[in-house]
């Protein structure tokens, strides 16, 4: 039962954020399943996935919606390409051995926050 609740407080932080950020939560919940629960990286990607299947970012969209900050059109396009990209994503992760995701996913972190920290 605690660990129950432990993943749904983790779930809760991470809409949190994703909501505050605009980002996916996988950013949070990943390195949290892997460090903190002890999961091995494909176990925790795939999970982090699965969790974004229902429309749990519909509740923070529709807020962002209401105050005039989506456009409908690009959110389409980038769904699209999302959808067809994720399979492909999905099944070249699938062929890696674990340390080398794992090292992958934060090389991508580190260079998307170098790049927020430092600038245009």
């Amino acid at each position: 039962m605690v660990q129950v609740i432990q993943f749904i407080v983790l779930g809760l932080f991470a809409g949190v954020l994703a909501g505050i950020l605009g980002i996916g939560g996988a950013v949070f919940v990943v390195p949290v399943l892997v460090y903190v629960f002890g999961w091995e990286q494909h176990l925790a990607q795939g999970t982090t996935l699965a969790m974004l299947v229902p429309p749990i970012g519909i509740l923070a969209a529709w807020q962002y919606y209401q105050a005039g900050h989506v456009d409908l059109k690009v959110a389409g396009l980038l769904c699209i390409g999302f959808f067809v990209g994720g399979y492909f994503g999905g099944f070249f992760a699938n062929q890696l051995p674990a340390a080398t995701l794992r090292k992958i996913f934060g090389v991508a972190l580190f260079l998307i926050s170098l790049k927020l920290i430092v600038g245009k």
